[in-house]
């Protein structure tokens, strides 16, 4: 496989493995005492899973998991308010495949579907778009959902709307950004984070400079990382090099995808189109400051939230995670999935409690998906 194999030798793993493990004895690291390395991004707790990376790293090295999967932080009153637009007559209501099956207080996108309401998958908001060209006597929502990597794309499809005026076309906007999370994280007292392991989609977006702050006035590394198992072991050698030399900087591991200073094409598109909210509210963390997008109101027009008076437009509801359910403190690093009592048991991939067993990036589903009844008995 061109340009993947490269990554995945077996040679190479087995060298940095070793540097990993002698640097590693150099600080001290050990079982009882580990060096604590979070991977922000889901996709990355997933090839950690995947490729067995934590039972090939030193006994040292912990890897911890963070808030990375924007399915898995969204809390459950932004569920029900999907599907109260969704239930509203005259809507189609389009959603990326991942929603579908995230719980909210009493049902999912999934059975609010078999319920009769109209929401459909597409793989694209360009896909909604073109629905709302062949409805014009309907409304079309997309669910607008993600970190900065999906960011754009949600952003050029509002410009093009615009564009051609198509009135019946808007984003429930639920875009939000990756460094505020990681402040919140920095800022627990209760938190011990030697490391971190950068996102790379969201990086090739936003670029390096976004994560200056964390090693600025945090004083903890950070390597920006790509997705292939060697990307990651060559990523934590690096972290653990900085510890051992005593720096603190900003590295990127995934040079040949991701630029210094992002994508400016992207970005340009993002600030036309977005503009940061007060805050918003993350399963697990509450309400950050700034963490989160909303539509400039340019292109009010095409703002859900304001259009069906929902959301951060309407009357608000917090609430919590079902009884049992431990989402929030295995998506803050807090826990990990084997540790909560629902794993695998009242939470599985067919029924879940939580967001994390049902997104393609949450921790539970790569633990199960990677150790299924193995780690329910761990």
């Amino acid at each position: 496989m061109k340009f993947a194999s490269e990554f995945r030798d077996p040679k190479a793993a087995k060298a940095l493995l070793a540097e990993i493990a002698q640097l590693a004895d150099r600080i001290g690291a050990t079982r009882e005492k580990p060096v604590a390395i979070m991977e922000i991004c889901g996709g990355h707790t997933h090839s950690i899973f995947r490729y067995g990376l934590d039972k090939l790293v030193h006994e040292g090295v912990e890897f911890v998991h963070g808030p990375g999967c924007p399915v898995c932080v969204l809390p459950r009153a932004r569920v029900d308010e999907c599907i109260e637009i969704a239930e509203k007559p005259g809507v189609i209501f389009t959603t990326f495949g991942d929603a579908m099956r995230v719980p909210g207080s009493k049902r999912s996108l999934l059975q609010a579907k078999a319920a009769g309401a109209d929401i459909r998958m597409v793989y694209s908001p360009l896909d909604a778009l073109e629905l709302a060209r062949r409805n014009p006597e309907r409304e079309v929502v997309f669910f607008g959902l993600g970190f900065e990597t999906t960011t754009p794309s949600t952003a050029l499809a509002i410009q093009q709307a615009a564009r051609e005026g198509l009135a019946n076309f808007s984003v429930f906007c639920n875009h939000i950004t990756v460094p505020e999370p990681i402040r919140a994280l920095l800022e627990d007292p209760d938190m011990r984070l030697d490391g971190f392991i950068g996102p790379g989609h969201v990086s090739m977006v936003i670029g390096i400079h976004p994560y200056d702050f964390i090693a600025r006035d945090y004083h903890k590394p950070i390597v920006v990382a790509g997705f292939e198992p060697t990307d990651l072991l060559q990523s934590v050698m690096m972290v653990l090099r900085q510890i051992a030399e005593g720096r603190a900087e900003v590295e990127n591991q995934y040079a040949r995808v991701v630029p210094e200073h992002g994508n400016a094409v992207s970005l340009a598109a993002i600030a036309d189109v977005y503009e940061k909210r007060p805050s918003f509210e993350w399963r697990g963390l509450g309400e950050i400051d700034a963490s989160g997008l909303r539509i400039r109101p340019a292109y009010r027009a095409f703002d859900a939230e304001e259009k069906f008076g929902v959301g951060y437009a309407g009357v608000r509801t917090e609430l919590a995670d079902p009884e049992g359910c431990a989402c929030g403190a295995v998506m803050t690093g807090r826990m990990k999935p084997v540790q909560c009592p629902q794993f695998g048991r009242g939470c599985t991939p067919e029924m879940p409690l939580g967001a994390l067993m049902v997104s393609s990036e949450g921790a539970c589903a790569a633990y199960w998906q990677y150790g299924g009844a193995r780690a329910a008995a761990e």
